[in-house]
Formats: structure tokens, sequence, C-alpha cells
């Protein structure tokens, strides 16, 4: 089940919510009760398990420049 955040357009408060099915939540804000939600865009991180090619950096070439 994926996990979405959404942002209250009222008071800015973020809400996590457990969806669920493919259907659409009926979400609250948990701070003010409003349903003026918007769902946040979410990014997600992967990590190689060990015994994996990983070289320790989180850049796949190892040129970036902020490594």
């Amino acid at each position: 089940m994926p996990l979405y955040e959404y942002q209250c357009q009222e008071c800015g408060e973020v809400t996590e919510v457990l969806v669920s099915g493919s259907g659409k939540p009926d979400v609250t804000c948990e701070k003010c009760g409003s349903k003026k939600v918007d769902r946040k865009f979410s990014t997600f991180s992967a990590r190689i398990a060990s015994g994996g090619s990983d070289t320790g950096s989180s850049c796949p070439t190892g040129t970036c420049p902020l490594s």
C-alpha cells in the first residue's frame, strides 16, 4: 500500500495517508479538519543490498560534483 503526503490549503499542515485500493482516499487535514488538501509530489530512495555493485557513492557514474 502506498503512503501519500497531502498538504492542507487552509493551514499548510502536511498529512501522511496510507492508501489501500485504487480509489481516491477521503483525506481530511489532521490539524484543522479541512477537506481542501493537495497531494504532494513524492520522491523515493532505494539502496542497493550488500553484495551489490554499489561503490559507496550516491552517483552511479562516480563523477557527480557533490560527491
